[in-house]
């Protein structure tokens, strides 16, 4: 999707995709990623790609994680630092800017540009709002490219499953077969929760919850 989708969306404040409580999955499920064993490191650093300005953040924080995310919109991350109560330090780097404070740090710019380098030994990846945000083949893209910057770290993935005839995208539908087909080869893939979407996606269609662990094969 264009760069200029997005910027406009939180231009305009349109962004029921954002939930201001943060997600109950996450909470449910986060041992997936906060209990797997590394032996680089004692701390865990879990990545959030295409974060926006989910409470999900705070929460990972208050667990004593470090959190490394990247966004597109500045404006997103500026709110996010703002609802932490928190004044980063900014930095422009060739690839755009880093916003950083008390062991969160989120790059601002296009996902595609960031190496393993930027992102340091990640421990974990929280994806609720990337495979769901991209159309099919930008998703393959950004698979590839995250097993990449990563080296396969574990991932929680909270997605939904709906009739993509009933409304379009974003948020897209992505199934078990979908998730399969980008990751199986690399990764175990373990569904842990299949749940109706109380009240449907958007309030439009109905939609199922699915909520996947992956770990390296």
């Amino acid at each position: 999707m264009e760069h200029s989708f997005w910027h406009s969306k939180w231009q305009k404040n349109e962004i029921g995709f954002h939930e201001p409580e943060g997600n109950a999955l996450l909470i449910k499920y986060a041992s997936s990623l906060l209990d797997v064993e590394n032996s680089h490191s004692a701390l865990k650093r879990i990545f959030v790609p295409l974060c926006g300005k989910t409470r999900d953040i705070g929460w990972l924080l208050s667990q004593g994680c470090e959190v490394v995310g990247a966004e597109l919109s500045e404006v997103a991350i500026i709110q996010l630092f703002e609802e932490l109560g928190v004044e980063p330090t900014v930095t422009t780097t060739s690839n755009g800017k880093i916003y950083a404070k008390d062991g969160l740090t989120i790059y601002v710019g296009d996902i595609f540009k960031l190496t393993s380098s930027d992102l340091g030994d990640v421990t974990g990846i929280y994806d609720r709002a990337a495979l769901v945000a991209l159309p099919s083949p930008l998703r393959e893209q950004y698979a590839a490219h995250l097993m990449t910057i990563t080296q396969c770290a574990p991932q929680l993935i909270i997605s939904f499953e709906y009739d993509q005839n009933e409304m379009a995208g974003p948020p897209f539908s992505v199934n078990e077969k979908a998730v399969d087909a980008l990751y199986s080869v690399d990764y175990n893939i373990q569904r842990l929760e299949r749940s109706v979407l109380e009240g449907g996606l958007k309030g439009k269609v109905d939609a199922d919850n699915l909520v996947f662990a992956l770990t390296a094969k």
